[in-house]
């Protein structure tokens, strides 16, 4: 007598989950059972008895729960696996099996619990609506591109003026609390530019105006918010003597600053023409972000599906393992730092309920990557590399390193259909809020 699904109950935790009852003949188990033990007692070496010769009621003594738990393991796989195709149940994660009192002294009984992928329809996109962000790069936006890497590559000069803000100053400092040095309260020759927040605001604006061999005393009061308990919203006194005060000079844009930017004969006009492609194509990238953000909160937003929670925690487990991998590559320890799952919650039932809706849409829409797209892309890809054919290449050495690649010519094609039917808005976009720039 083979196992058979019983009945299927609507007891449900949640509107996903689903329960079977499941039962196995006893004499099914108790037969394979004995074939494998005696397979096992074939090769069983033991003192006393020779090679295979070791009787079966010692085989059993030893091996018989751990063979019983592997016939009723697989006998149990079997009668769920066969229960759910019946049924055509897509099952989310792995079923939880749990025993059945029953009076039954032929069968034993269990329960499976398990939830089910969703059963959903994408819905028409047509209302939705997506504001998509309009910037054309021109030589404004390559000249305060210029400025930025001017200023990355800033140097300081010592100057006989008094600190402003952007400059550099050295200091010494010593900070009393009620006439006594507190913790982190002193330092010499600290190094820190004015303007940028390394300091209190506080903090700078007494430095500001002083020049170099110039000392001070004042007070400060904490916020009431500072980290440190001991010293939030407490006034205290800092004596600083001002070391050295330096100017930034920002280099010229000259032949030697193309140089710097890898332009081997230092022509500034190709340096430019460089910088405004690759200007074109982060802007490119960062719009199509956007709107493809835009898109997947409306898709969200239209298909309000319910989630596997099965799902939801193998996601989590993964996004964890992610992020303990970056700490390690980083140099820090994981275990110094415990990463909990709720930190990750979330992000996870956004990327699970993103991935089922999409998966729906892809194939009800025929949205599949095209070779000729996957293509495409890596050569765009390719671009920002010094040889891009060698790069075209190792994507194509094996056929599985295309695999992200067709995952963004999916969400690619997605956010395309999703333009296609709703209500799109074209709206001008600032340079410098667009490339998260201060203004």
């Amino acid at each position: 007598s083979q196992g058979i699904l019983m009945e299927t109950t609507t007891a449900q935790a949640n509107e996903l989950e689903r329960r079977i009852d499941l039962s196995i003949a006893i004499a099914d188990v108790e037969k394979e059972m004995e074939q494998r033990l005696k397979r096992i007692g074939r090769n069983m070496k033991m003192p006393g008895f020779r090679p295979g010769k070791v009787p079966f009621n010692i085989v059993k003594q030893q091996h018989g729960d751990q063979a019983r738990h592997e016939v009723l393991s697989e006998e149990l796989d079997r009668v769920f696996g066969e229960s759910v195709t019946t049924q055509k149940m897509r099952v989310a994660g792995y079923p939880r099996i749990e025993p059945k009192a029953s009076e039954s002294t032929t069968h034993l009984e269990f329960s499976a619990i398990f939830e089910v992928y969703p059963e959903f329809t994408p819905v028409d996109m047509s209302t939705a609506e997506i504001e998509r962000p309009v910037l054309e790069v021109t030589s404004a936006e390559v000249d305060k591109t210029l400025e930025i890497l001017r200023k990355q590559r800033v140097t300081y000069e010592d100057t006989d003026r008094a600190a402003a803000k952007e400059d550099r100053v050295v200091i010494d400092f010593l900070g009393k609390k009620n006439g006594e040095p507190f913790s982190g309260g002193q330092a010499s020759d600290y190094a820190f530019i004015l303007g940028q927040g390394q300091m209190l605001p506080d903090f700078e604006n007494a430095i500001e105006g002083t020049k170099a061999g110039e000392s001070k005393t004042f007070d400060m009061t904490f916020p009431e918010d500072y980290f440190s308990v001991d010293l939030a919203g407490q006034t205290v006194q800092f004596e600083i003597t001002v070391k050295q005060v330096q100017a930034p000079k920002l280099p010229e844009v000259d032949a030697e600053f193309a140089k710097g930017m890898g332009i081997a004969d230092g022509d500034i006009e190709k340096m430019r023409a460089e910088i405004e492609g690759n200007l074109k194509r982060e802007v490119k990238r960062r719009i199509e972000g956007r709107v493809k953000d835009q898109v997947m909160d409306a898709l969200i937003k239209a298909n309000p599906i319910a989630t596997p929670a099965a799902l939801i925690d193998m996601e989590i487990q993964r996004l964890m393992q992610a992020a303990r991998q970056d700490m390690e590559q980083r140099g820090m320890k994981a275990a110094d730092m415990p990463i909990q799952p709720e930190w990750f919650a979330d992000q996870a039932k956004r990327r699970v309920t993103l991935g089922l809706i999409l998966a729906e849409l892809v194939k009800a829409e025929n949205l599949l990557a095209k070779p000729e797209q996957v293509r495409a892309l890596v050569e765009e890809n390719a671009q920002s590399y010094e040889h891009p054919e060698e790069v075209i290449r190792w994507y194509y050495a094996q056929p599985q390193r295309l695999g992200e690649v067709e995952g963004l010519v999916i969400e690619s094609n997605v956010v395309e259909w999703v333009l296609s039917k709703a209500k799109v808005t074209d709206k001008p976009a600032a340079f410098d809020e667009l490339m998260g720039q201060k203004q």
